[in-house]
């Protein structure tokens, strides 16, 4: 009988895993993140108070992001929900070709992940776990898991 040996290695792929855990790549990520956050929560119509519960900040400090005068960086866990909340935004581009990629997120929803509320009020309630359910409800939607 044959055996197969085990080895311990991690490849290339494995090493380059983003976690958001280091202040380097907390730097380097920032940017972008706002600038995507900022411009999706205004192709969903989302209002200052909206955007800035979402993203995890006080809403003095997205009227500076905003304005492009606010330098900080970042958190592990605002960088999560900045990512989460990219990728329901982009897979709803996927999923619908017209406005209502745009229009969903502020509809009622009957699903029990939104319990008759909007996507956008149910992440808003629920923080990071139901802003991670939703991109995984949009991407089962699409066919992605």
């Amino acid at each position: 009988m044959a055996s197969v040996a085990i080895t311990d290695r991690a490849g290339p792929a494995a090493m380059a895993l983003q976690n958001f855990a280091s202040d380097s790549d907390r730097k380097r990520l920032t940017g972008a993140a706002i600038k995507a956050v900022l411009r999706l929560i205004d192709s969903w119509g989302g209002s200052n108070a909206e955007g800035a519960a979402l993203l995890g900040v006080s809403e003095s400090t997205w009227d500076r992001m905003k304005a492009g005068k606010w330098d900080g960086t970042l958190s592990q866990d605002q960088l999560t929900r900045a990512s989460a909340l990219i990728g329901v935004f982009k897979g709803l581009h996927l999923l619908f070709a017209d406005g209502m990629a745009d229009r969903w997120p502020r509809l009622a929803n009957r699903a029990p992940v939104f319990d008759r509320k909007s996507p956008i009020e149910a992440m808003i309630e629920g923080g990071i776990p139901r802003m991670l359910e939703t991109r995984q409800y949009v991407d089962a939607l699409r066919g992605g898991l």
